[in-house]
């Protein structure tokens, strides 16, 4: 890993783990939002959840495989490249059928975070 006066840098194989997941945020020190790669075995899931306690907006990445993200108990199939976006009260897992793994990035950041949008963006 590699840190300097206003920035780090790190291979996903350098980032500090726990059980399937690797902590983006935490090795990287991110501090306006959050941001975790969890890779997903065959026939995994990461745990159902919802953010409206947090008031977090989440995006989700499939990085490699055929992940299915299930929002509100509706399968959604997301193959690789896919990006999705779910408000805070919708429930969601991402649930891996098939047999290789798969990897999802999820970013997430309070929806009263103030971000503003690049004009040409």
């Amino acid at each position: 890993m590699e840190r300097g006066d206003g920035y780090a840098i790190a291979h996903r194989d350098e980032l500090e783990r726990t059980g399937n997941w690797a902590l983006v945020r935490r090795s990287l020190d991110c501090q306006a939002f959050g941001v975790n790669l969890v890779e997903i075995p065959p026939g995994g899931s990461i745990p159902e959840h919802d953010e409206t306690k947090r008031d977090q907006e989440e995006l989700f990445f499939a990085i490699s495989g055929t992940p299915t993200l299930v929002i509100d108990g509706e399968d959604h199939p997301a193959p690789t490249g896919t990006f999705a976006r779910l408000n805070p009260p919708d429930r969601r897992t991402v649930r891996n059928h098939d047999s290789e793994p798969a990897s999802v990035l999820i970013v997430s950041a309070p929806t009263t975070s103030g971000y503003t949008p690049m004009e040409w963006a």
